[in-house]
């Protein structure tokens, strides 16, 4: 991994198809939490760069909205082989950042996958007709916001930043993105190729920043028609409040996620294992859909809890995320480490039973690392079973009733992801309708999707969709128009 290191660094601001510093000249570090070193330095958007980014971006929307939806597809598909040519680059990026293995680079590959599917999107954005009004004809048109704004996470970068740059831009808006403080490195090759491809000037523009103030002042801006976020709860609220409080622009969210993955005693135990370790490891953790509460019927918990701990032993052997065949790195950095040992010690304060793991992989100095963990048998009202940690820390406990652990399962705010492994048809679909959950897995689980469904939160986690058909619908307003005859 070391070859596909790049010269150079991008460490600016992407506005009006050129990089930039920031205005302020402030920049801001990150560190390689492999090696706890410092990887980069980026500049840090303020508000009044925001400013200039939305000024661009209102300024490219006439001519972008007016563009055919093939041809504004045709910029994409360029976009999206150009991203495959750099697969590698990004992958490296995002490794030194926050600490994703590059394996292969499958998410990065996904990406590209996922922005030509938006591409081809871009033609189907149609609206209705009715007959039904006498001496009518009526219909309705789909039209874009204008200049919208994306709020992507850390986690994984490009897989989040087409998930919004893909729709907003196929269905003619403009916008303006805002990477994660911890990773924002791989958001700005985009901005390069987008650069290198011929993307009309201020269609994309990119900010490197803060939640506060870039994120903010995203939120608040009163020309920002539409925006989209990904991240915690608690940001989410904010910028919907934001939103209220300024010009009660258009909020879609996907935020956290506090999985139940239910396990009944007839399960095919060989296949439910290794999918909720998986689950629990895939990204170190970090995944709002990771699987981190698993109910087992108390008939197979001791097979179930042995097998996990030896999967979770041999799937999570932790490395340095630039080494080939790596395929668990540590947390993102020293926030997120710390954030999850602080639940590990909470787990130790409540004297919980830890099966396995439980502590920090090591010495300090050494990266964010942390053992793959399973604590069994634990409260419900615990906080390590009611909130989002973030990391490889599965709760196991059992059930013996049907009814019983459905209402444990939905007994939360969160509503993202949700599993049931039988092999009891009826059961499985009784219970997949049951879940309080966007997205079910049958005899699968997280990160189990598919680009042709919606993906999406119930309850806290979230409002509105990304993926499959429906996302279009939530990059623009819908208008009737009715016509006497």
């Amino acid at each position: 991994m070391a070859d596909y290191a790049p010269e150079r660094i991008e460490d600016r601001l992407f506005i009006n198809g050129e990089f930039v510093p920031s205005i302020s000249g402030k920049k801001f570090d990150l560190y390689n939490p492999a090696t706890e070193k410092l990887a980069a330095s980026v500049y840090e958007a303020g508000v009044e760069d925001v400013d200039v980014a939305v000024k661009a971006a209102k300024a490219a929307f006439p001519a972008w909205a007016a563009l055919s939806a093939a041809e504004r597809a045709g910029y994409l598909n360029k976009l999206a082989d150009a991203m495959e040519a750099n697969i590698d680059e990004i992958g490296y990026l995002e490794a030194i950042t926050m600490g994703k293995p590059y394996v292969g680079d499958f998410m990065g590959r996904l990406g590209v996958q996922i922005l030509r599917f938006y591409a081809n999107k871009a033609q189907d954005v149609q609206g209705d007709t009715s007959l039904n009004t006498a001496g009518s004809v009526n219909l309705t048109f789909r039209q874009p916001f204008g200049v919208c704004a994306a709020i992507i996470p850390w986690n994984v970068p490009l897989l989040m930043l087409i998930n919004k740059v893909g729709p907003a831009l196929a269905t003619g808006n403009t916008l303006v993105l805002k990477s994660s403080e911890k990773s924002p490195l791989s958001s700005l090759v985009v901005g390069r190729l987008a650069q290198e491809i011929g993307l009309p000037k201020g269609v994309l523009n990119i900010l490197s920043g803060f939640g506060r103030p870039t994120g903010e002042a995203l939120a608040k801006h009163m020309d920002i028609r539409k925006i989209s976020f990904t991240g915690s709860v608690i940001a989410g609220r904010a910028i919907k409040k934001a939103a209220a409080e300024s010009n009660l622009k258009n909020v879609t969210l996907e935020l956290g996620g506090k999985s139940p993955l239910i396990v009944f005693d007839d399960a095919d135990l060989a296949k439910a294992i290794p999918a909720s370790a998986f689950s629990i490891l895939a990204n170190s953790g970090q995944a709002c859909i990771a699987s981190s509460r698993v109910y087992v019927h108390e008939k197979i918990a001791p097979a179930f809890i042995e097998g996990m701990k030896t999967a979770m032993t041999q799937m999570g052997k932790a490395g340095n995320p630039l080494v080939a065949g790596t395929q668990r790195g540590p947390q993102a950095d020293k926030i997120q480490f710390d954030r999850v040992m602080s639940f590990l010690q909470k787990a130790k304060d409540e004297k919980l039973s830890v099966a396995l793991g439980g502590d920090r992989v090591g010495a300090e100095g050494e990266g964010y690392y942390i053992e793959p963990t399973i604590l069994a048998n634990v409260p419900e009202d615990s906080s390590v079973m009611k909130e989002e940690i973030f990391g490889p820390v599965v709760c196991i406990n059992t059930f013996t009733d049907e009814d019983e652990v459905l209402r444990r399962a939905n007994d939360t705010e969160y509503g993202l992801y949700a599993s049931v492994f039988t092999k009891d048809i009826s059961r499985a679909l009784r219970v997949a309708k049951a879940l309080e959950a966007g997205s079910v897995g049958v005899n699968c689980t997280s990160p189990t999707m598919a680009i042709d469904l919606p993906f999406g939160g119930w309850k806290q986690s979230g409002d509105g969709r990304e993926l499959s058909k429906y996302a279009t619908d939530y990059w623009t307003e819908l208008k009737s128009v009715f016509i006497a005859l």
